[in-house]
């Protein structure tokens, strides 16, 4: 049984999943290389119906699937990669024709693209591993989520859970290192993006709006000052190769934390400094940091950076996303 060869995972860790417990379970967030292959290595290592559905986007025919009326109970895992994608725990008689599921194995392991062909917008599902067309996801599925998740037979792999104990090492989340996240707000988030992207240990930065009371906020929103929400980074780290102490240390170099609901000429509350803490070992952690600075007499103002519990964190449109890697630039704040 083949999932994939280790050596086709690319080098730089640069996605976020869950992995499987050797009950079968998901396992703690990790991340981990993409799965990356050149399109002549898909085709010799899918067949033609796999690449026409994988690679290719297609759909295979209605009730012709070998998966749809699978009953037995296990783990259905990415043909292309290996990675868990669902649980027979959440699968479902639709009727539709192809296997159903109200949830996926992890959230963490699915993408979500829009798709408007053959005229109609729909949701597409893909593998976050490796990037593989899977099928669709629509609105009119079961509790408790409410989704159908509506797959194509061919991109899965099945194991019952008499046979779990075979699936591949690079399934598995005994091997696996888990990460942490820490949410920080500095003035403009394009800079403290790219400031922290640079620190080693440092898996992911992503730019988002967090703190505020409105759901789904845009940046022109967030600019009014009336959502609450301030312009903030989700850092995903490395424990083990960087301490929340240290990312606290470099938080506090790369801005002005006396400097209330601003920074530099940007000003309003979306700009305040913030600590957003994931747990109460962080909240411990950054108020000792906070009170640390001020006794060292660095400013000669209090420090005014706000510690408050992280509420959903709702990330930036797509063009802040590593704004200074796509179009140059230096820094936006101090």
């Amino acid at each position: 049984m083949t999932f994939f060869k280790h050596k086709t995972l690319v080098e730089n860790p640069d996605v976020t999943v869950r992995l499987m417990k050797e009950d079968g379970s998901p396992g703690p967030l990790i991340q981990m290389a993409k799965f990356h292959l050149t399109d002549e290595e898909w085709q010799n290592k899918l067949n033609a119906d796999q690449y026409q559905v994988l690679r290719a986007k297609g759909t295979e025919p209605a009730f012709c699937g070998l998966l749809t009326d699978e009953k037995e109970n296990g783990i259905y895992f990415c043909v292309g990669c290996g990675l868990p994608l669902f649980s027979s725990e959440s699968k479902f008689h639709s009727g539709t024709g192809w296997p159903s599921f109200f949830k996926p194995f992890a959230q963490e392991n699915i993408m979500e693209k829009a798709d408007a062909s053959f005229g109609m917008v729909r949701t597409e599902i893909l593998c976050s591993r490796c990037g593989s067309h899977l099928g669709h996801v629509f609105t009119d599925g079961p509790k408790p989520t409410g989704l159908r998740y509506c797959l194509n037979s061919l991109a899965l792999k099945f194991l019952p859970s008499s046979l779990l104990t075979q699936a591949p090492k690079e399934a598995l989340a005994d091997t696996a290192v888990p990460i942490e996240k820490a949410a920080f707000a500095a003035g403009c988030f394009w800079g403290v993006e790219s400031d922290f992207r640079k620190i080693p240990g440092v898996l992911d930065v992503i730019v988002g709006y967090t703190g505020g009371h409105t759901d789904k906020p845009t940046y022109k929103e967030v600019c009014t000052d009336k959502t609450g929400h301030a312009e903030a980074v989700l850092v995903t780290y490395n424990p083990d190769k960087v301490t929340f102490i240290q990312l606290l240390d470099a938080f506090w170099l790369l801005h002005d934390p006396t400097q209330f609901n601003r920074q530099g000429p940007d000003y309003g509350s979306q700009y305040r400094s913030a600590i957003f803490t994931q747990d109460a070992g962080q909240k411990e952690l950054a108020e000792k940091s906070k009170a640390a600075l001020n006794a060292t007499g660095r400013f000669k103002k209090p420090v005014v950076t706000e510690i408050s519990p992280a509420t959903h964190f709702w990330p930036a449109e797509e063009y802040h996303q590593r704004y200074f890697e796509k179009n140059g630039g230096g820094s936006c704040h101090i």
